[in-house]
């Protein structure tokens, strides 16, 4: 049961990622930031629209390792939790440099999985 629920978790993480970060935004719906602005980007002089591709790519990089290490953990693949943690760290580096109150979760979501896979938790899982 708590297999499930991770392995939900991990790929309700990753698609989350690929529709804020990937998904082009609906005109009639804006998203509640703007994907493409970093404060650090934005001070470094990196125009809007490089700095939006360098977000797309890294969320699209982050989402897919999220998706792998979901299906790793459904198959019982013993580096799942490796995996997890590079999404994870690839998603607080995302969050950080393009930083907006609106991604808090996804930093507290990040931020847990790197804890519990360095405390092994649940045991369950290893």
């Amino acid at each position: 049961m708590i297999r499930a629920l991770v392995v939900i978790l991990l790929i309700t993480h990753a698609l989350v990622h690929f529709r804020v970060w990937v998904t082009p935004a609906n005109p009639d719906n804006p998203p509640p930031f703007a994907p493409g602005h970093s404060w650090a980007l934005a001070a470094a002089h990196v125009t809007e629209e490089t700095s939006k591709a360098a977000a797309t790519a890294l969320a699209a990089i982050t989402a897919l390792l999220y998706a792998i290490a979901g299906v790793a953990l459904l198959a019982d693949a013993g580096w799942w939790a490796p995996a997890a943690v590079v999404a994870a760290a690839g998603g607080l580096v995302l969050k950080v440099i393009w930083f907006n109150p609106w991604l808090l979760l996804g930093i507290a979501l990040d931020a847990g999985v790197i804890l519990a896979v360095t405390l092994t938790w649940p045991a369950s899982l290893y």
